[in-house]
């Protein structure tokens, strides 16, 4: 599983990530997205066709009407190539908690006050 960083950057960019999170409940038209996140209507279509494009999002056509929503399949990669980060995140978390309470209470000193006057 590879992750490219045209991935990342299309989901770094702000009014992007805020459609994502008005997305994940469910689908959504253009329309109430423009209303929710108070972005004129073109910059949000702008926006939803560069997640289409990333593969992010689905489009759905009704009439005139689109309804977007989340594509599961992105962010499950995503969450696959984080993994072996978040491993050795918690390992050195793991250390560090071991470390700790091996210390006895009495040895880890309370941070010093200067005193003025």
């Amino acid at each position: 599983m590879s992750v490219t960083a045209a991935e990342f950057e299309v989901l770094a960019e702000p009014t992007r990530l805020r459609i994502v999170e008005q997305l994940r409940p469910g689908e959504r038209t253009v329309g109430s997205l423009v209303s929710a996140l108070g972005v004129c209507q073109p910059g949000i279509s702008r926006h939803l066709r560069i997640l289409h494009k990333g593969g992010f999002v689905r489009v759905r056509a009704e009439g005139q009407r689109r309804f977007y929503s989340l594509r599961r399949q992105p962010f499950r990669d995503l969450d696959s190539w984080l993994h072996d980060y978040r491993d050795l995140v918690e390992a050195r978390l793991d250390r560090i908690e071991k470390w700790v309470e091996s210390e006895p209470p009495d040895s880890i000193s309370p941070k010093r006050t200067r005193r003025r006057g």
